[in-house]
């Protein structure tokens, strides 16, 4: 046994990070769904023409609370930046498209916040969430963005583009996209399967598994971004989902594509301080959705101007 220390910055937390509470429940795994022996599988460039990688950003501008007759109820107002970056691998170039900001005020407690004007033209969207938990609030404004982001990663696949999607899948419907996952919460392998995962080689994939039932079914596969060094085991690795709607065959070519092309664009530590598994692509677009945030002064300062002259 040898101790680490994570290679990411301990401000963006680790790669590997258990924690059963924020697991959802995932169903069975199938580690049979791929007809070959289980060891690392070098990946293999398609040639893939152009890929896009969408992702988003959040940021609370402002906690709220509302002094209700029942008690006072906690909310917050947040913003969000949803976008994407258009890799053509034939020029080769990259650009930032649809790039958006949302704006949302959450309370608990159901009730529904009403904000009055703001300067700069700021507008919120109200949401309600039935209880008073301060953990539903960033769970709505999550899901606010990653709603947004499902859109535009359905758009562009529908426009012919592979999409890396940066989270896991949240829309399951077949597409020529994955979901891509920095860090690891559960280990979804055991036994010998899971050691392969620390075995695999830069540029080298884990063959296909299966998560989760029904409706939520989808592919999934580990591949190493970078060879290891003096990491553990686990660095560099990453894990990636595609549709269960998706025939096998086509995943596997998803899957090797990924294992040679996606090595290619990852980060380095004096550039990320989430390298290699942070892409160049991606953090290229979240630094540019973070600038269309606006100043978080002005915003705080906007909406606190706002409700104190309402008051």
């Amino acid at each position: 046994m040898r101790l680490h220390v994570e290679g990411w910055a301990p401000e963006y937390g680790a790669a590997v990070e258990h924690d059963d509470q924020l697991t959802p429940a995932e169903g069975s795994v199938d580690v049979t769904v791929e007809d070959r022996p289980w060891e690392p599988i070098p990946g293999a460039d398609d040639g893939v023409e152009r890929v896009a990688f969408v992702d988003g950003v959040r940021r609370i501008d402002a906690r709220l609370l509302l002094d209700a007759d029942t008690g006072p109820v906690a909310g917050l107002c947040a913003s969000y930046g949803v976008g994407a970056v258009i890799w053509d691998r034939r020029v080769p170039r990259s650009d930032v498209v649809d790039a958006t900001v949302g704006r949302v005020a959450v309370l608990g407690s159901g009730q529904a916040p009403g904000l009055p004007p703001l300067e700069g033209g700021l507008v919120y969207t109200p949401i309600s969430v039935p209880d008073d938990d301060p953990a539903s609030l960033i769970s709505a404004v999550h899901d606010a963005m990653r709603r947004a982001e499902a859109r535009l990663a359905e758009q562009l696949a529908g426009d012919g583009l592979f999409v890396v999607a940066d989270g896991p899948l949240y829309e399951y419907a077949p597409g020529d996209k994955i979901g891509y996952v920095k860090s690891h919460r559960r280990t979804y392998l055991t036994g010998d399967e899971a050691g392969i995962v620390g075995l695999l080689p830069a540029g080298h994939r884990s063959p296909l598994f299966t998560i989760g039932e029904g409706g939520y079914r989808r592919y999934s596969w580990y591949l190493r971004l970078a060879e290891r060094g003096a990491g553990h085991s686990w660095a560099g690795i990453v894990r990636c989902e595609a549709s269960a709607g998706l025939d096998r065959e086509r995943v596997s070519m998803i899957a090797d594509r990924c294992a040679a092309v996606l090595p290619t664009v990852g980060s380095e530590p004096h550039i990320d301080p989430r390298a290699p598994q942070n892409l160049v692509p991606i953090g290229a677009l979240e630094r540019h959705l973070r600038h269309l945030l606006g100043d978080a002064g002005l915003v705080l300062r906007s909406l606190r101007s706002a409700l104190a002259a309402a008051a």
